[in-house]
């Protein structure tokens, strides 16, 4: 292959990560705040694809995948677990938190680590997960007739090879009651060599619709547009889940920007999420009263469908809950208070 077939295919890309200080900084000149956080312990494991790196110049999509010094630092109300999932571990590879929904953690591995990840104490880690670990997973959704949905993650099981993912969602398809499969992924963004004729018609055959993660339309390079014009011409259907992240996309315009790009690609901006209290993060949360002003900026000034549902994952395994207003929430020393779909109270921590 001559050099732009070795750029072009994903494989390669995969191969050729950037994961250390010095091929980063054949990329970028680095500040002395990024820089520092090489001269100590990472929390969160790092890596970018080429394609990716080759976005960075651009200040937003930077201060998402470089670590920096802060992430050392663990600010008021934050955990490793926040969304408390390992509290509904129902096997080593299965969270069951709502009732008729599950999360399916496939791999822990990602093509490009997000420094705010709300699984980073676990993803990127050195464990292996192969399909035929899985039996108890899949018994487990079997004997629980109530679950309808089953929502694949890691992790970015769309970094697996077309062979493990198909089977792997065959099974999952082969469980009468299971009506809805969705996969997590980021993969049309950093990875959108990866969308090949033969994985369209993979996640076709079984009807699965991509949760996708996208935060800035700086990502909309002209590759991850085809990408996800393929995904839509072979019938997939795709949703966009995007972070709200302190100086990355905390204004109006970077909000319309996006989602009127996404809607252009047949992906639909499904949630706007409160970012995750993460162990590290505090440097990429916005107020929770932010987060509303924003959301109701977009209400009524672009189309609806560019319009998300702003929501906070109810930190301790709440689950989602939208936040239309202010009247929704009260405040009480340093957190945000509010019910969850159940009426139960949790907490977000949001110090003044």
């Amino acid at each position: 292959m001559n050099t732009i077939e070795f750029y072009n295919d994903w494989k390669w890309q995969i191969a050729n990560r950037i994961s250390t200080l010095d091929q980063l900084e054949e990329y970028i000149a680095l500040t002395r705040e990024e820089q520092a956080a090489f001269e100590g312990e990472i929390p969160l494991s790092f890596a970018v694809t080429p394609h990716y790196a080759s976005l960075l110049k651009n200040d937003a999509l930077r201060k998402t995948v470089i670590p920096t010094d802060r992430e050392n630092k663990v600010g008021t109300g934050e955990l490793a677990d926040p969304l408390g999932e390992e509290d509904h571990r129902a096997t080593p590879h299965l969270i069951h938190t709502y009732p008729d929904k599950v999360l399916f953690l496939a791999t822990t591995f990602c093509s490009t680590y997000c420094r705010y990840c709300t699984r980073s104490r676990m993803v990127g880690k050195p464990l292996e997960f192969d399909v035929s670990t899985f039996d108890e997973t899949f018994q487990y959704i079997e004997e629980h007739t109530e679950i309808r949905d089953v929502l694949i993650s890691g992790g970015d099981p769309l970094t697996m090879t077309d062979s493990v993912l198909d089977e792997l969602l065959s099974r999952v398809r082969n469980i009468p009651h299971v009506r809805m499969v969705r996969i997590g992924s980021k993969v049309p963004v950093v990875l959108p060599q990866r969308i090949t004729g033969e994985l369209c018609s993979i996640l076709r055959k079984h009807r699965v619709w991509l949760s996708l993660h996208f935060i800035h339309a700086a990502e909309l390079s002209p590759e991850t547009q085809t990408a996800c014009r393929i995904l839509s011409d072979h019938g997939i259907g795709m949703v966009s889940q995007t972070v709200l992240l302190k100086g990355v996309n905390d204004d109006t315009q970077s909000l319309i920007d996006l989602f009127y790009g996404l809607l252009e690609i047949n992906v639909k901006p499904y949630y706007l999420l409160q970012c995750d209290p993460v162990q590290g993060s505090e440097h990429f949360r916005t107020s929770v009263e932010k987060g509303i002003e924003l959301i109701q900026s977009l209400h009524g000034h672009i189309c609806g469908l560019a319009v998300p549902q702003y929501v906070i994952d109810a930190p301790g395994g709440g689950g989602k809950v939208p936040i239309l207003g202010k009247e929704q929430i009260r405040r009480e020393g340093d957190d945000v208070v509010f019910l969850n779909y159940l009426g139960k109270e949790y907490r977000y921590p949001d110090p003044l």
